[in-house]
């Protein structure tokens, strides 16, 4: 049993969960400001969420593969997107992104307007009440959506296989290599994979509930 599915998947996984926390952030707070067209902005950034993990994968070759713009551009520096170790990064990051927006911006509209009234009279800037009110009073809703968003991505498959293929070594994540396994009639292999992902799944989900059972005590706390 080789390790190198598991540290493509944990390599895969910590960056593209770094993007989504960093856009996912970031989007959230700019959608909440949003006045016109919220709904189908939303329902946009949220589409990943909801659509077969293949499709997705589909929509991502049809942008980043050979003849799109993009890859057009990138063949003139004998560079592809496809069948790469970046490709499992962005089917990791496209597929969790949706989970963490969703959960960052619940927790930013679930905040008190009236706080963010009280920072617009001082005369703060929107950036800096994002940083000075919104995200110290979404701490535990965004880790939360980190933690979701990590486990997404370590076990994406479908826009992974799509995107970046199942190249060992290379590609091949945890994901892949038990449909790999299953698919050579290796059954023990398949079992350990699976063993792996669902410790790392039920860890994930562990640190998630308590994160949110932290957030019901502050809020219990400050009822009182």
């Amino acid at each position: 049993m080789t390790y190198s599915p598991l540290l493509l998947s944990l390599r895969a996984a910590s960056i593209a969960t770094l993007i989504t926390f960093v856009s996912g952030i970031y989007i959230a707070f700019l959608t909440t400001k949003l006045r016109r067209l919220k709904g189908l902005v939303d329902g946009f950034l949220t589409l990943p969420l909801v659509l077969p993990p293949t499709v997705v994968g589909f929509f991502l070759l049809v942008f980043l593969g050979k003849n799109s713009v993009i890859g057009k551009f990138l063949i003139q520096y004998d560079k592809s997107i496809v069948f790469s170790s970046s490709a499992t990064i962005i089917a990791s990051a496209v597929v969790s992104f949706p989970l963490m927006y969703r959960t960052v911006r619940g927790a930013f509209e679930n905040i008190d307007r009236n706080m963010i009234y009280v920072a617009r009279t001082l005369g703060l800037r929107e950036h800096t009440i994002l940083l000075k009110v919104m995200l110290p009073n979404s701490f535990s809703s965004i880790m939360a959506g980190t933690i979701l968003a990590f486990a997404r991505a370590l076990g994406e498959f479908g826009a992974t296989i799509m995107l970046a293929g199942n190249i060992p070594g290379k590609t091949q994540t945890m994901a892949v290599a038990v449909y790999s396994a299953v698919q050579a009639g290796n059954r023990i292999l398949a079992y350990k994979w699976v063993a792996v992902m669902v410790v790392i799944s039920f860890v994930s989900i562990i640190l998630m509930n308590s994160l949110e059972g932290s957030r019901f005590q502050k809020l219990g706390k400050g009822v009182d």
